[in-house]
């Protein structure tokens, strides 16, 4: 059982870091767009009927790691400090509102299949 939550973890680790790599700096693109499909994906594989196997695999390994909320923390908190308020209170309110909502969406699909 660790094995799956180890090697999803690794695959989630490297994804999360070739998404930051290709998008642009400056607003926090990389971080935003994990969290959003992470958050969307993760409803999927919640919806679905799988083993704990791979609920462990896919969900607690690889989505794991590729969604960052604690890396959205700081980029969040460092936005503020910067005195970046529009942008922070952007990027709070598309994280917050976008993530659950993409989360049910991935799981009412997922349903409807």
């Amino acid at each position: 059982m660790i094995a799956l939550v180890g090697v999803g973890g690794a695959i989630g680790a490297v994804l999360r870091y070739m998404i930051g790599e290709w998008l642009p700096d400056g607003f926090p693109w990389g971080t935003l767009t994990v969290n959003l499909l992470g958050s969307f994906l993760l409803g999927i594989i919640i919806g679905m009927s799988i083993s704990p196997e791979m609920g462990l695999l896919l969900g607690t390994g690889i989505m794991g790691a590729f969604t960052t909320m604690s890396a959205y923390s700081i980029d969040l908190v460092e936005l503020f400090e910067s005195s970046e308020y529009g942008t922070a209170v952007s990027y709070l309110l598309i994280t917050l509102l976008g993530c659950p909502l993409l989360a049910y969406g991935g799981m009412k699909l997922i349903q409807t299949a």
